[in-house]
């Protein structure tokens, strides 16, 4: 007899609001497939507004220190290598009058970059606790208070132009804090898709939902450029308001597990048999209702088989996704492509061939790891592919534009398939690890852990090439071809034991065909 839930723990389990609407209109219970559904729109909506509420800064740098361009042209010496100037250089991209201190001043540039570097590394740093908590307490609500918070002070952000607010520290401030809030968004969302979701599909399913963050990159931009002309404050207040808003959403419709809506696995959602004698068929999440779980401790989940590899690999791998991420439109913009340069916004939309390449290497790593059931594999192929892709776009992306924009998806397809693949499907992989015996509480700690491993990578990555690239972006390229080495490197131990499983799951189905021919025999 399974003993009777507390208050506490019943309400905790209660279907959201919303979902209860939904069954009422239709007068019946929602089937698996509906809140899965469920999961993966809002889930994708939610992720996309933290990404678009993120952009914008990027977006309105250009209008807080107008001159910010020619400053940083002033300080870069391998422009010596193209002997014409170019024309666009002389305008400045979204120039709204005067700029807006203290950014406007010499120092204006720097003080950005130090905006950015703080929001990178609280968001990092915020990512591990983040996790913790989101498996010690009820994901709908962690992620709901983290989207509220995130728009409150990213539209506090947007304030300052109304307020007329001119210190510095206001803004560092208030960008921390909206780190904070932001680190919140990863953990949560991949702990709740990879409760839905068994490993026999999530590697494809992952890699399609992984496109949240070019939409939210897109779509951030779009907005944020589009409401310059009514004072840059709004270009932070309607993300700041749209993410708190899909918060409330997320609040009314996120269904965080099947048990907590109390919703029956479909056969095809079944797990296959597991390998050598494991034996039973049953969900990658399943656990004993009347079971209580503990949530796993932050230095036990280090201890997961697999967390710590691929953690470090993502440290490396974010460092080259995220350096393109900050620099790519800067690189291109002062790179003489067929002989000539491109302005700044041309420089920015055509950078977006970066993003829809990694889309496209998104899902085509989770569908190669799914059919090869072979996460790490897929994972460092991807990362030594990306050294040569990298080598051939700094080589010989300048001398046509549309062998740039080939290069340029390929490159960005092998660098984001890997990080894709490692903070979605091999996060969830790692966080109902089999050494777990069921307990699905680790998910949003091992997410933390990896993706937060990541994010100190992508914090250092756009510092360094800062730094390096006032030298040459020879050496920039270089670095990030031996980052991806270092990152394919870092998974060697684990590719082994997915090639010995490999032969041993042969040898296994070798021998038991040749079993029905000897008796055949007999």
């Amino acid at each position: 007899m399974s003993p009777s839930l507390d208050p506490v723990e019943r309400n905790k389990n209660k279907p959201p609001i919303g979902i209860r609407f939904l069954e009422c209109v239709k007068k019946r219970r929602l089937s698996y497939g509906t809140h899965q559904a469920i999961v993966l729109i809002v889930t994708f909506l939610a992720y996309a507004s933290y990404h678009a509420a993120r952009k914008t800064t990027s977006i309105v740098k250009s209008t807080l220190d107008p001159q910010s361009s020619e400053v940083g042209l002033r300080f870069v010496p391998w422009r010596i290598t193209y002997s014409n100037e170019p024309v666009e250089r002389k305008r400045v991209s979204w120039k709204l009058g005067e700029g807006w201190a203290p950014f406007d001043a010499s120092d204006g540039t720097a003080l950005l970059g130090e905006l950015d570097l703080a929001f990178l590394a609280i968001y990092a740093i915020g990512m591990f606790f983040s996790g913790h908590l989101g498996d010690r307490m009820n994901l709908r609500i962690f992620l709901t208070i983290g989207m509220v918070g995130t728009g409150i002070f990213t539209s506090l952000f947007g304030i300052g132009f109304w307020a007329n607010v001119h210190n510095f520290y206001y803004y560092l401030i208030v960008q921390m804090l909206a780190g904070l809030f932001q680190s919140t968004g990863w953990p949560s969302v991949v702990a709740v898709v990879g409760k839905w979701f068994g490993k026999r599909k999530r590697g494809l399913i992952m890699g399609i939902w992984n496109a949240h963050t070019s939409v939210g990159n897109i779509s951030g931009s779009l907005i944020a450029a589009a409401m310059l002309s009514y004072g840059w404050g709004w270009s932070f207040v309607l993300p700041g308001l749209v993410i708190a808003f899909i918060g409330l959403l997320v609040f009314l419709l996120l269904p965080v597990s099947p048990e907590a809506v109390g919703a029956d696995k479909d056969e095809d959602e079944l797990d296959s048999p597991n390998k050598a004698g494991e034996g039973v068929t049953e969900p990658l999440l399943a656990s004993d209702p009347d079971v209580k779980h503990e949530a796993v401790g932050f230095i036990e989940a280090w201890k997961i088989p697999g967390v710590a590899p691929f953690a470090l690999c993502l440290f490396f791998s974010k460092l080259v996704a995220y350096t393109f991420l900050y620099w790519l439109p800067f690189y291109i913009s002062q790179t003489a492509i067929d002989g000539k340069y491109l302005s700044d916004g041309t420089s920015g939309n055509l950078s977006t061939f970066f993003d829809v390449g990694g889309v496209v290497g998104g899902i085509l790593a989770g569908h190669i790891s799914d059919r090869l059931d072979a996460r790490a594999i897929t994972a460092a192929s991807f990362m030594y592919c990306a050294i040569p892709a990298l080598f051939f776009y700094r080589s010989y992306g300048h001398l046509s534009l549309g062998l740039n924009i080939a290069l340029m998806f390929i490159t960005g397809m092998f660098v984001n398939g890997p990080y894709a693949l490692i903070t979605t499907a091999v996060s969830a992989d790692l966080g109902t690890h089999s050494s777990l015996k069921g307990n699905s509480r680790a998910l949003a700690t091992v997410t933390a852990i990896i993706d937060g491993t990541g994010s100190v990578g992508a914090a250092i990555g756009p510092l360094l090439t800062g730094y390096i690239s006032s030298k040459s972006w020879s050496a920039v390229f270089a670095m990030l071809m031996a980052a991806a080495l270092v990152a394919g490197l870092l998974l060697t131990r684990l590719i082994v034991a997915e090639v010995a499983a490999k032969i041993a799951e042969s040898r296994s189905q070798g021998s038991t065909s040749r079993a029905p021919a000897a008796a055949l025999d007999v």
